[in-house]
């Protein structure tokens, strides 16, 4: 009995002990170091967990992991994490990996031990197909522990890259992000920044002064609104990290686990048949009247609700992932109040990202059409908008979704080929009585065609006049494209929602195969 007794108390001792260390894992290096966290204007790791999982649903993998570092002062610093958090939890009942730097120990700073971590959760996630968030709060490399670090980064790019395509990935910025531990953000699927905290940059202002004498802040160089509205880096800014974290759960609704999965479906109010009278008054008659595609968007998607990606860079085009019918689409539209709606190098890498995104994670397209064509000019033409063009139309001629488009009003020139066009694979092709498919404008045909009979007549401007009213009656009159067979059907604007509702349901069960190949070789 005493013996008994004596391996009860031992085996309470224990569980005791195991409690006691478990509660100070969690709590981490202390109320200084959260305090300072707070002070700097940002949450802690679980803090920021906490945001984004459903309550109670964290389970943490590698709660006791600590370094085996024995030099440079660290074999007397050898806090349990290691620097990171990790494990998985369910956003809105959903399956979801995640890792967490903890800035209060080592800066966030990637050791071997924390890599490993991060290596292990990412490689659960793949296996689990289950997308993956990383909420980066980190210092970069651990300098301490040398190449070891390097090789740790390498690891995740690899399996950054691994899961491209298979799981969504989404990276949350919430501190600093230098060096190579950037282009881990730059392999994923998303980039969430929140200003004033967060910066992003490979070489720092110190490192910009020195080597070329600019001066520039942290935020100036690397900042959220720098990488939302023109490097292109981020996808996302947010006034403070709550709403970045509901913007992230929000994203995943709309996303699925996986590659082998669709998007999770969610009822709206509006009915499936709902007439949208107030699209005749939002698109002009007059091809060279701007409006606001957005409003175009709201009216015929579900509840009026879409999220627009990359909402500050590239604003003449504008995708957005939002609902028909509760089914998750993908909308790629030309924005006549930027640019007149013209295609440039920053579009179209922005739309091409884009349409391949939905195309690997099962989101139908629609693409809204009203492009005048590509922006000409010197800098374009040297800045390769050759090659970035392509991007766009491989991305589409690619893409095997069901991809539906709608000509609103203009489609000219290559832009009206790369933009979903019948004869690079859309599955249907609609088109508004306002529209006019063409090789060019009128105007400029005209000029082409009947240039000599405009030079040698006596009242030049009135035969111009003549000769692009007869290209127009001739050429791009409403029912031109659809009598050639390149366009399904003539529609009434109002009707738009009803006709994509019911075209997307018939080719929900669409199947294309690809040729068999290694992967294609697309234009960088």
């Amino acid at each position: 009995m005493r013996a008994a007794e004596v391996s009860a108390e031992a085996r309470n001792e224990r569980v005791a002990e195991l409690s006691a260390v478990r509660e100070s894992a969690r709590r981490g290096p202390g109320d200084r170091a959260t305090e300072a966290q707070h002070a700097r204007g940002k949450l802690t790791a679980r803090e920021r967990i906490g945001l984004l999982l459903d309550e109670e649903s964290f389970h943490e993998v590698e709660l006791l992991r600590r370094h085996r570092a024995a030099r440079f002062g660290l074999e007397a610093n050898r806090p349990h994490t290691d620097g990171v958090v990790t494990g998985w939890g369910t956003v809105l009942g959903r399956t979801v990996f995640l890792y967490a730097h903890d800035f209060r120990i080592f800066g966030g700073a990637l050791g071997e031990a924390h890599a490993q971590k991060i290596h292990k959760i990412m490689d659960m996630a793949i296996a689990a197909g289950a997308p993956l968030v990383s909420l980066n709060d980190g210092a970069g490399a651990r300098i301490q522990e040398g190449v070891v670090a390097l090789a740790g980064y390498g690891g995740i790019f690899r399996r950054n890259t691994r899961a491209s395509g298979v799981i969504p990935q989404i990276s949350v910025m919430l501190g600093p992000c230098a060096g190579g531990a950037a282009y881990s953000p730059a392999l994923t699927d998303f980039v969430f920044m929140v200003r004033d905290t967060s910066q992003m940059f490979i070489t720092g202002p110190d490192v910009v002064k020195a080597v070329t004498g600019e001066e520039i802040t942290l935020d100036g160089l690397g900042g959220a609104d720098v990488h939302a509205a023109t490097s292109g880096v981020a996808h996302f800014a947010h006034d403070d990290e709550r709403t970045c974290l509901e913007e992230v759960r929000y994203l995943l609704s709309l996303l699925p686990q996986n590659n082998r999965e669709n998007p999770p479906s969610a009822p709206g109010a509006d009915p499936a048949g709902q007439r949208g009278e107030a699209l005749l008054n939002l698109v002009p008659a007059d091809p060279n009247r701007a409006y606001d595609i957005r409003d175009v968007i709201e009216e015929i998607v579900d509840d009026g609700e879409f999220l627009e990606i990359h909402e500050r860079w590239a604003a003449n085009i504008v995708v957005a992932l939002a609902r028909l019918d509760g089914h998750v689409v993908g909308i790629v539209a030309d924005q006549p109040n930027r640019l007149a709606g013209v295609l440039d190098i920053e579009a179209s890498e922005k739309a091409a990202r884009f349409v391949q995104m939905c195309d690997a994670f099962n989101i139908p397209l629609v693409t809204l059409v009203d492009v005048p064509g590509f922006l000409p000019g010197v800098q374009q033409e040297h800045g390769g908008i050759i090659r970035h063009g392509a991007k766009l139309l491989y991305a589409y001629c690619n893409a095997t979704v069901p991809r539906i488009s709608v000509i609103l009003r203009k489609a000219y020139g290559g832009a009206y080929i790369v933009m979903d066009s019948q004869s690079i694979g859309a599955d249907l092709t609609y088109a508004w009585p306002t529209n006019e498919i063409a090789v060019m404008g009128a105007e400029g045909a005209a000029n082409v065609i009947f240039r000599r009979q405009i030079a040698e007549a006596a009242d030049p401007e009135a035969v111009r006049a003549a000769m692009v009213e007869e290209y127009q009656a001739e050429l791009m009159h409403p029912y031109y494209a659809a009598e050639r067979g390149l366009v399904d059907d003539v529609i009434h604007p109002a009707d738009t929602r009803a006709v994509l509702i019911r075209s997307l349901a018939m080719l929900r069960t669409k199947h294309a195969d690809l040729p068999s190949r290694k992967h294609g070789n697309p234009p960088q």
